[in-house]
């Protein structure tokens, strides 16, 4: 027997187990989070007679005589002070890591309520945020210690909720406080446990599959091969991942799943597992997309080893290149990376009449619906999926990764089925942002003047499709950068090859394409005898300007501004880096991008319902914004509904950008309707009506035969500056970005900062490393910044918009803000010391030797 002093009450075990265990699943203390379960992300932080522990290493027989403190545990005043300190600042986005790091500010304050920056900083070293660039949450650490220091009272919420208002999150407290429901702090009355045997090679024939010795384990409850699946396929645009491996097949990754398991117990899925034999012949694995293109490689897909090539052409690329002054050619090489979103994937299928409900975490329930019920092969209507909180996304949960094997489960037993990836299953399984190889040229004239670029891109897909495709596109037509010249002739290829797949990812495309473009400016302005920001000012798309897709940039391109707003803290510094880049909102390209909101009335309170996930941008408030901005009603008035198949209508996936543009926009339509009627009706008066917003967004098809086709229906722009020392620390980044429309300054300003951070890991920290087609990076080498690394952030949000326009004038912010960072940071690490990097992370710098 084991005790434990549990934030005041004594609590018994019979067994031994990690204390993480016992606080969720035992006694249902949900703050904790399991975000590694190896002691490295810091979500599972508690008090241990005072001092900051991880729950997830200690167990019940190290606690004998302590006393334990959780979030749940904190005093009302706390509680109070805490909720209104991170919502007032805008530090909660996802909230997957905030319950750990309101323990480690406590921790701080307990003891010191006068804490410097710098000693907050140290404070949250162990808790990694993977949203907020940790500059709000300490803003908020230090708000706290005013507030307890000076006993201040909580202020009542305010703010009118319109657009351009700071409104506290809408979800704040619940993630504050660890009340907030992510999948995994779910029980089910009658719940069994799932997991997949994966593939011991990364290309090998499964000769046999026996399943006796497994299937007389005491807990084991199913054991489904490829045989048991209705469509054995799923996959995001192109239907070609494996549910299942059948026996005669062939793996494709470390990620491929053979089996898949159901016990009573989790603690025994291994065990299930491990009886599992499997016999394989081994094959010489594919890992370079550049062999894999060849004509005699072997077939990883029926099809071929090219999933994809994009192919954009505009002007006479070689006769400018022929004819200009100055011409640049460089190979660049940029690495597969992981999301690291806070929260592993987890899932939960619940037999539902003759059909299912999914509790899921993904970036679109409909996209799951569609996905699972094509698997099961039964009417999409039959699959319920209703989204919780998700702990962050970045792109990585737009593929099925856990969703499909947990509803397969649950449809055969007609039990409710939880799936789980530990966190590294989570590593070796969902898609990373694709590496990428690059030739590109580019050239200008004696004067500066761009003339060309051509570039040859080769993706590297991974095992699956994925967004492999789109993820092309957007490297390539991106690939001109935002400046004003009309030779471009880019071609890409998306290669399979036997390493984890690549998908969407923070910046789908761009990050990889803009880092080479820029590298090439810079040595372009060298040569001419100009200053890269200079170089830039000239040749910066105007409004009017043909970019080099041949889309004319419309009023409201303000790169420009973002430019001049820049120019001081790049020329004032000896070690500084520039770059400039643009982002598409919305996918564009002819394809059908449509955004939907329904506004309900019930009990005398108008329900957002739309199925625009929220993976911690904050949708929810975007959408409340939409709505007090247009009928003038109080917040109080307004309560947003999550995402769910029966009651949400269908706003497509959320990625590209696009949610604060095209829900915001079908928001506002809707809340115009709905002004109209309370003109002559009181909310009372108009209880059950519902009134529809839609907006779509017509585009052009890639390659279309026409001048100045428009691929997307709007474009943000942005400019960073990184500040280096001579040590090649970055100090500062000063980041411009051109957002439309501000809709909540905090929180536009917290994904900014967020997404600065996240593109310092890209470019100096950042590696997601395999070899031989086998995962060798653990979560704790990934090379996540932290706290005590992240740099001074200047933000500048440059407001130039039609508050007349869509969404009045809003574009997004969500990706942008990542794609300039990693360039930016090499110029100025060979501003340092001379050396051009053409790779990333960059080495030789205070981060890597």
């Amino acid at each position: 027997m084991y005790q434990v002093n549990i934030n005041g009450t004594m609590y018994e075990c019979q067994e031994d187990k990690k204390l993480l265990d016992f606080l969720r699943y035992d006694l249902g203390f949900t703050s904790a989070k399991d975000g590694c379960s190896e002691g490295a992300c810091g979500t599972c932080t508690v008090l241990v007679d005072g001092k900051k522990a991880r729950a997830c290493i200690f167990t019940l027989s190290k606690l004998a005589g302590k006393s334990v403190i959780t979030v749940e545990g904190l005093s009302d005043r706390e509680k109070e002070v805490y909720v209104h300190a991170f919502g007032n600042t805008g530090a909660v986005q996802c909230g997957f890591c905030i319950p750990g790091m309101v323990i480690s500010a406590k921790s701080l304050l307990d003891n010191n309520l006068e804490p410097t920056r710098e000693e907050v900083k140290k404070a949250i070293m162990g808790n990694i945020c993977r949203c907020t660039g940790y500059v709000k949450i300490e803003d908020a650490i230090l708000l706290a210690a005013k507030m307890f220091r000076e006993n201040l009272p909580v202020p009542e919420d305010s703010g009118n909720g319109k657009v351009g208002e700071h409104f506290k999150r809408i979800d704040a407290e619940e993630k504050v406080l660890g009340t907030g429901e992510y999948v995994d702090d779910i029980t089910v009355e009658g719940m069994i446990y799932a997991k997949a045997l994966r593939a011991k090679y990364p290309r090998a024939i499964v000769k046999d599959i026996r399943l006796e010795k497994a299937l007389a384990h005491p807990d084991c409850v199913r054991i489904l091969t490829a045989e048991d699946v209705p469509f054995n396929k799923t996959g995001h645009i192109v239907p070609d991942w494996d549910v299942l491996i059948a026996k005669g097949d062939t793996t494709r990754y470390v990620g491929d799943a053979i089996v898949l398991v159901a016990s009573t117990k989790k603690e025994t899925l291994d065990e299930i597992l491990n009886l599992v034999e499997v016999d394989y012949e081994e094959l010489a694995p594919l890992t370079n997309p550049v062999e894999a293109m060849k004509e005699d490689a072997p077939k990883l897909h029926e099809k071929g080893n090219i999933l994809t090539r994009e192919s954009i052409s505009r002007g006479n690329v070689d006769e400018a290149i022929k004819n200009s002054k100055y011409v640049v050619t460089n190979h660049y090489s940029v690495p597969m990376t992981d999301h690291a979103f806070m929260e592993p994937e987890c899932a939960i299928g619940i037999p539902e009449g003759e059909g299912l409900l999914m509790y899921t975490a993904s970036q679109s329930v409909y996209d799951e619906q569609h996905e699972i019920s094509r698997m099961l092969n039964i009417d999409p209507s039959l699959v319920r999926c209703q989204t919780k909180l998700v702990g962050g996304g970045f792109g990585g949960k737009e593929d099925m990764s856990v969703q499909h094997h947990a509803a397969l489960m649950a449809y055969i037993t007609q039990k409710p089925v939880k799936v789980k990836f530990s966190r590294q299953e989570s590593l070796n399984i969902h898609t990373k942002r694709h590496a990428m190889e690059m030739d590109i040229t580019t050239a200008c004239d004696e004067n500066g003047i761009l003339t060309a670029t051509k570039a040859t891109i080769i993706s590297d897909c991974g095992a699956y499709a994925s967004l492999g495709g789109p993820v092309l596109q957007r490297a390539c037509t991106h690939a001109g950068g935002p400046y004003n010249y009309q030779n471009l002739e880019v071609t890409g290829y998306c290669v399979y090859t036997n390493n984890v797949p690549g998908g969407a990812f923070r910046g789908f495309g761009v990050t990889q394409s803009c880092f080479a473009q820029e590298q090439n400016l810079n040595e372009l302005a060298e040569m001419v005898g100009m200053s890269p920001w200079e170089f830039r000012y000239k040749n910066a798309i105007r409004p009017g300007n043909e970019l080099p897709n041949g889309q004319i940039a419309s009023d409201d391109t303000a790169f420009v501004e973002c430019l001049e707003a820049v120019k001081d803290a790049f020329e004032s510094n000896k070690y500084a880096g520039i770059a400039g880049c643009m982002k598409n909102s919305g996918i564009g390209v002819g394809l059908p991008d449509v955004g939907r909101c329904n506004l309900k009335v019930v009990d005398g309170k108008v329900h957002i319902l739309t199925s625009a996930a929220c993976i911690g941008q904050g949708i929810g408030n975007v959408m409340l914004s939409m709505v007090c901005e247009t009928t003038g009603l109080e917040p109080s008035r307004i309560v947003y509904e999550r995402a769910d198949t029966a009651t949400t209508p269908n706003s497509g996936t959320t990625t590209a950008s696009r949610q604060t543009l095209f829900a915001g926009e079908a928001a506002r339509c809707a809340s115009e309707d709905l002004k109209e009627a309370l003109k002559t009706k009181t909310l009372e008066e108009l209880e059950g009506e519902v009134f529809e917003g839609v907006y779509s967004g017509v585009t052009d098809k890639m390659g279309a035969d026409k001048k100045n086709p428009v691929s997307h229906v709007a474009y943000g722009y942005g400019a960073q500056v990184v500040i280096m020392d001579e040590t090649k620390k970055v100090t500062k980044v000063v980041a411009a970005h051109d957002v439309g429309r501000v809709v909540n300054p905090k929180a536009c300003s917290g994904q900014i900062e967020g997404g600065v951070v996240m593109g310092l890991g890209y470019g100096l920290t950042e590696d997601f490393v395999m070899e031989d087609g086998y995962v060798k990076t653990k979560y704790g080498t990934l090379g996540l910044f932290r706290a005590t690394q992240a740099p001074e952030i200047e933000v500048i949000m440059v407001e130039k918009n039609d508050p007349n326009g869509l969404a009045y004038g809003a574009k997004g912010i969500g990706e942008i803000c990542t794609v300039p960072t990693a360039p930016a940071a090499a110029y100025a690490a060979y501003r340092v010391d001379g050396n051009r990097r053409f790779s990333l992370p960059i080495s030789d710098t205070a981060y890597r030797k």
